[in-house]
């Protein structure tokens, strides 16, 4: 566990972390140069990757906390969707920060839900979370018809728009962002113009995180180490770990195991209610039937590719975002992906085959040589393909990770108070 690593560990394992970016942003650079698709890691791509991935790991975050406590939250996408629908509601009466208020409070409802029924009455998680998913989308509907229907612009199926929006902000100096009304320089929209090899690449990553950021996007992103911090550096946090963990061991030590596990999911469906009132106060300002599209089911993954960890499920839903960002902004990026994963599977299976790991050594260069014949022989891909690449991202990343991975031990186990080890 990482509470009982060394200091000297922590730090290796953060270098590798920091190792491991480097060389993805590296092998954008190369796909970059090689194939000549500037907007592959333009500051524009990277932008709206963080903009269209953070509603993506705000579920996963939520993953995280109700799988932590050992609940299986498949309700994600229904809370998401309670999220969208409250806090479209309350961000057109009140204000798109209520709004969000609104869709956090929305969503740990529907945790709630999910915990009476898996926690108290023991229900099976898997069919309580598509009960609340199912019970979202129609009971939203419902209260579209009797909110909306006779109000402008509203309507079985959509809200009145949010008149109001969330500010944005830029860093100072190194992304244009103004000090006391003065515009200061842009360095790094200056590097990235260059187009030098790796170190434009590098300035387009940093500023598209930087440059035009939603408050609500920032705020967002400050929940992932805050996560981290919670539940690896609190006592309330290890206490919520160890009844995933273990659960008749955490109750043998006092711990109050159902109170553990009604927060846990109760702040998962508050992540997954923020990351659906974002959908609708910062994107879309306004609410549509069906405008999750699945974010809830892909954060869900996000947190299974990340480990369990919130790290690793903002990284994952960072990887979502990005392909999603690059369907809407350039198809030619996208084709040239191709080239990118040919390039890195025939770079794993190399290092599988050193490892004398010969079937996925296979699989991984078989992979890279088939991309690379398709890249060569096309100038295009489909615009099907275009849609279909977060969730093909989706396959393959998870097929890689799948051997690396480790779930809480009491994750989805029905659980009673006094029962024996």
């Amino acid at each position: 566990m990482t509470s009982l690593l060394s200091p000297r560990q922590r730090m290796m394992r953060a270098n590798r972390w920091l190792w491991l970016a480097l060389a993805v942003v590296a092998a954008l650079a190369v796909t970059r140069t090689l194939a000549d698709t500037p907007d592959l890691t333009s500051s524009g791509t990277f932008g709206a990757a963080l903009r269209l991935g953070t509603p993506i790991f705000l579920a996963g975050l939520g993953g995280v906390y109700a799988e932590r406590v050992g609940v299986v939250n498949i309700g994600l996408e229904g809370m998401m969707i309670l999220g969208t629908w409250f806090g479209a509601w309350a961000g057109w009466l009140w204000g798109p920060w209520i709004g969000l208020a609104v869709g956090v409070l929305a969503g740990a409802l529907g945790g709630l839900l999910h915990a009476l029924a898996t926690v108290t009455f023991n229900v099976d998680h898997i069919v309580s979370g598509v009960a609340i998913n199912i019970l979202a989308f129609g009971g939203m509907r419902f209260l579209s018809v009797v909110t909306y229907g006779a109000e402008t612009g509203g309507g079985a199926t959509q809200s009145p728009p949010i008149s109001d929006v969330i500010g944005k902000a830029s860093l100072p100096v190194l992304s244009g962002g103004e000090i006391l009304g003065w515009e200061s320089p842009d360095l790094l929209g200056t590097l990235e113009s260059q187009r030098w090899f790796f170190i434009s690449d590098l300035a387009g990553l940093a500023k598209g995180m930087t440059v035009d950021v939603s408050w609500a996007v920032i705020v967002a992103v400050a929940l992932v180490p805050a996560t981290w911090w919670f539940l690896w550096r609190t006592p309330l946090g290890l206490r919520m770990r160890s009844v995933g963990e273990h659960p008749v061991a955490a109750e043998s030590l006092g711990v109050n195991v159902y109170r553990m596990k009604y927060l846990g999911v109760m702040m998962s469906g508050g992540m997954a209610g923020l990351g659906g009132a974002i959908l609708v106060t910062e994107f879309a300002r306004i609410y549509r039937e069906g405008q999750t599209g699945g974010r809830g089911f892909i954060g869900l993954a996000s947190m299974i590719m990340g480990n369990w960890r919130p790290g690793g499920a903002a990284a994952a839903g960072g990887l979502f975002g990005f392909t999603f960002a690059l369907e809407l902004r350039d198809e030619p990026a996208v084709h040239a992906l191709l080239l990118m994963i040919a390039l890195a599977g025939v770079a794993s299976g190399v290092w599988m085959g050193y490892r004398r790991r010969w079937a996925p050594a296979v699989w991984l260069v078989g992979t890279g040589v088939a991309a690379l014949a398709v890249f060569l022989a096309t100038d295009s891909i489909p615009r099907e393909f275009v849609f279909i690449a977060p969730y093909v991202t989706t396959l393959v990343v998870m097929s890689l990770a799948s051997q690396h991975l480790r779930m809480p031990a009491a994750d989805g186990r029905p659980y009673r108070r006094g029962q024996q080890l």
